[in-house]
Protein backbone atom coordinates (compact mmCIF):
# COMPACT_ATOMS: atom_id res chain seq x y z
CA UNK A 1 0.00 0.00 0.00
CA UNK A 2 2.91 2.44 0.85
CA UNK A 3 4.48 2.10 -2.40
CA UNK A 4 0.71 2.58 -4.13
CA UNK A 5 0.50 6.07 -2.46
CA UNK A 6 4.28 7.18 -3.11
CA UNK A 7 3.38 6.58 -6.78
CA UNK A 8 0.07 8.56 -6.51
CA UNK A 9 1.69 11.10 -4.66
CA UNK A 10 4.03 10.73 -7.79
CA UNK A 11 1.56 11.39 -10.32
CA UNK A 12 -0.14 14.09 -8.46
CA UNK A 13 3.62 16.36 -7.57
CA UNK A 14 4.39 15.74 -11.59
CA UNK A 15 1.22 17.89 -12.60
CA UNK A 16 2.05 21.06 -10.36
CA UNK A 17 5.28 21.51 -12.34
CA UNK A 18 5.76 25.16 -13.83
CA UNK A 19 7.27 26.39 -16.70
CA UNK A 20 7.97 30.00 -18.07
CA UNK A 21 9.50 30.15 -21.51
CA UNK A 22 9.53 33.69 -23.98
CA UNK A 23 7.59 36.56 -22.96
CA UNK A 24 4.68 36.23 -20.62
CA UNK A 25 4.53 32.27 -21.15
CA UNK A 26 3.89 29.97 -18.35
CA UNK A 27 1.80 26.86 -17.28
CA UNK A 28 1.68 24.18 -14.87
CA UNK A 29 2.33 20.79 -16.43
CA UNK A 30 -1.51 19.39 -16.26
CA UNK A 31 -2.79 22.63 -18.37
CA UNK A 32 0.18 22.15 -20.59
CA UNK A 33 -0.90 18.29 -20.77
CA UNK A 34 -4.72 19.02 -21.35
CA UNK A 35 -3.37 21.04 -24.73
CA UNK A 36 -0.66 18.03 -26.06
CA UNK A 37 -3.50 15.59 -25.12
CA UNK A 38 -6.45 17.70 -27.35
CA UNK A 39 -3.15 18.17 -29.99
CA UNK A 40 -2.17 14.35 -30.74
CA UNK A 41 -6.13 13.67 -32.11
CA UNK A 42 -6.48 17.17 -33.89
CA UNK A 43 -2.31 17.93 -35.11
CA UNK A 44 -0.58 14.86 -34.11
CA UNK A 45 3.14 16.92 -35.67
CA UNK A 46 2.43 19.72 -33.32
CA UNK A 47 1.89 17.50 -30.18
CA UNK A 48 4.88 15.16 -30.95
CA UNK A 49 8.14 15.95 -28.98
CA UNK A 50 10.30 14.19 -26.33
CA UNK A 51 9.49 16.52 -24.33
CA UNK A 52 5.63 16.21 -24.38
CA UNK A 53 5.86 12.17 -25.22
CA UNK A 54 8.12 11.02 -22.61
CA UNK A 55 6.49 12.76 -19.73
CA UNK A 56 3.50 11.71 -20.66
CA UNK A 57 4.29 7.69 -21.13
CA UNK A 58 5.87 8.55 -17.88
CA UNK A 59 2.50 9.32 -16.07
CA UNK A 60 0.35 6.44 -17.63
CA UNK A 61 3.06 3.91 -16.64
CA UNK A 62 2.81 5.53 -12.69
CA UNK A 63 -1.34 5.00 -13.23
CA UNK A 64 -1.03 1.86 -14.37
CA UNK A 65 1.07 1.20 -11.59
CA UNK A 66 -1.52 1.82 -8.85
CA UNK A 67 -3.79 -1.13 -10.87
CA UNK A 68 -1.49 -3.66 -10.08
CA UNK A 69 -1.33 -5.79 -6.24
CA UNK A 70 2.20 -4.84 -5.74
CA UNK A 71 3.37 -2.13 -7.96
CA UNK A 72 6.16 -2.60 -10.22
CA UNK A 73 9.76 -1.36 -8.77
CA UNK A 74 10.95 -1.06 -12.72
CA UNK A 75 8.42 0.34 -13.86
CA UNK A 76 7.68 2.94 -11.66
CA UNK A 77 11.95 3.40 -11.91
CA UNK A 78 11.01 4.13 -15.60
CA UNK A 79 8.45 5.84 -15.02
CA UNK A 80 10.00 8.42 -12.44
CA UNK A 81 12.65 8.54 -15.28
CA UNK A 82 10.32 9.20 -17.70
CA UNK A 83 8.81 12.24 -15.52
CA UNK A 84 12.10 13.07 -13.99
CA UNK A 85 13.70 14.44 -17.58
CA UNK A 86 11.22 17.40 -17.87
CA UNK A 87 10.61 18.32 -14.00
CA UNK A 88 14.53 17.41 -13.34
CA UNK A 89 15.36 20.25 -16.59
CA UNK A 90 12.88 22.23 -15.03
CA UNK A 91 14.45 22.67 -11.64
CA UNK A 92 17.52 23.23 -13.14
CA UNK A 93 16.54 25.87 -15.12
CA UNK A 94 14.43 27.72 -12.27
CA UNK A 95 18.02 27.46 -10.44
CA UNK A 96 20.20 28.80 -13.61
CA UNK A 97 17.86 31.61 -14.23
CA UNK A 98 16.80 32.48 -11.02
CA UNK A 99 13.08 31.71 -11.55
CA UNK A 100 12.34 30.42 -7.65
CA UNK A 101 8.29 29.56 -9.04
CA UNK A 102 10.04 26.87 -11.33
CA UNK A 103 12.57 25.18 -9.04
CA UNK A 104 10.05 25.10 -5.95
CA UNK A 105 6.91 23.72 -8.05
CA UNK A 106 9.67 21.15 -9.34
CA UNK A 107 10.73 20.26 -5.65
CA UNK A 108 7.92 18.03 -4.39
CA UNK A 109 8.66 15.38 -7.30
CA UNK A 110 11.90 15.66 -6.82
CA UNK A 111 11.75 14.95 -3.13
CA UNK A 112 8.80 12.19 -3.73
CA UNK A 113 11.35 10.38 -6.03
CA UNK A 114 13.78 10.06 -3.81
CA UNK A 115 11.55 8.40 -1.18
CA UNK A 116 10.19 6.19 -3.65
CA UNK A 117 13.85 4.67 -4.35
CA UNK A 118 14.73 4.44 -0.91
CA UNK A 119 11.22 2.80 -0.10
CA UNK A 120 11.50 0.49 -3.03
CA UNK A 121 15.40 -0.13 -2.44
CA UNK A 122 14.42 -0.67 1.37
CA UNK A 123 12.51 -3.59 0.43
CA UNK A 124 14.83 -4.78 -1.89
CA UNK A 125 17.34 -4.83 1.22
CA UNK A 126 14.28 -6.53 3.01
CA UNK A 127 14.04 -9.25 0.84
CA UNK A 128 17.70 -9.97 0.17
CA UNK A 129 18.63 -9.95 4.38
CA UNK A 130 15.47 -12.85 4.77
CA UNK A 131 17.26 -14.65 1.59
CA UNK A 132 20.61 -15.15 3.49
CA UNK A 133 19.24 -16.26 6.66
Amino acid sequence: MKHKLLNAALIITSLFGYMEWGKGNSAFIFSAEMEVIRRLFTDTKSAVHPLTVIPLLGQILLLLTLFQKEPSKIITYIAIGCLGILLLFLFLIGIGDGNSKMAIAASPFLIVSILAIASYRKVKKAKNAGAIK
